[in-house]
């Protein structure tokens, strides 16, 4: 995906004339660095452990966004129950691993009601009631969409800005009108200078769980 169209070349202070090519390379790149397959919005499976005692998870991939028709960014889940711990209570943890031998709980994965689970769209952060009986979960999988139904102008302007660096370096040729993404790859570290990952470094995914 292209995140620059060509109707907004001139709006974002780039040559009219410029390659969709190299557009389209400066776009992959940013992919690439923020560790992203795309900015728009998609769906994305992830399995996450939970800590000990803990009834939230966060995801990776943000802004949680809610795909057309849908009513939640959240699609499905399943978790797996762990191990009861023992607490102050003691009589309370010998009725949970009780409960949990006998019906050979932990380990196993369940179905889990997304509908009734709590998130925050800009952090990533899915929270969810404990269960009545103390029995908690020590792994999720969650799948759902995230992305940016518009793509937002610092991203457009890190494109413009590593197409600038691409068409100053003379060993990638941009003149040529062939563009090698290996080549491209190759110049990362020039073409995503300081000013390009400054821009970036909100929109990097950063694996948390």
């Amino acid at each position: 995906m292209n995140y620059l169209s060509d109707s907004e070349y001139e709006s974002y202070g780039m040559e009219p004339s410029t390659p969709a090519s190299l557009v389209a390379a400066a776009s992959t790149l940013i992919n690439t660095y923020c560790r992203r397959p795309t900015f728009a919005v998609a769906q994305y499976t992830e399995r996450i452990r939970i800590a000990p005692e803990r009834n939230n998870l966060r995801l990776t991939y943000l802004p949680l966004a809610i795909a057309q028709g849908a009513s939640s960014p959240l699609i499905s889940g399943r978790a797996r129950y762990a191990a009861p711990r023992r607490g102050e209570d003691t009589t309370l943890s010998d009725m949970q691993l009780q409960i949990a031998t006998a019906y050979q709980l932990p380990g196993t994965w369940v179905d889990v009601d997304v509908s009734t689970f709590d998130y925050f769209a800009q952090t990533g952060e899915v929270t969810w009631l404990g269960n009545p009986l103390g029995l908690a979960f020590n792994e999720m999988e969650l799948t759902y969409t995230a992305g940016f139904a518009q793509i937002p102008d610092p991203i457009k302007f890190a494109v413009v800005q590593i197409v600038r660096n691409a068409q100053a370096n003379p060993a990638l040729n941009v003149k040529a009108g062939t563009l090698n993404q290996m080549r491209l790859e190759y110049f990362a570290d020039s073409l995503l200078d300081s000013d390009v990952q400054t821009m970036l470094a909100p929109f990097a995914a950063q694996k948390v769980g």
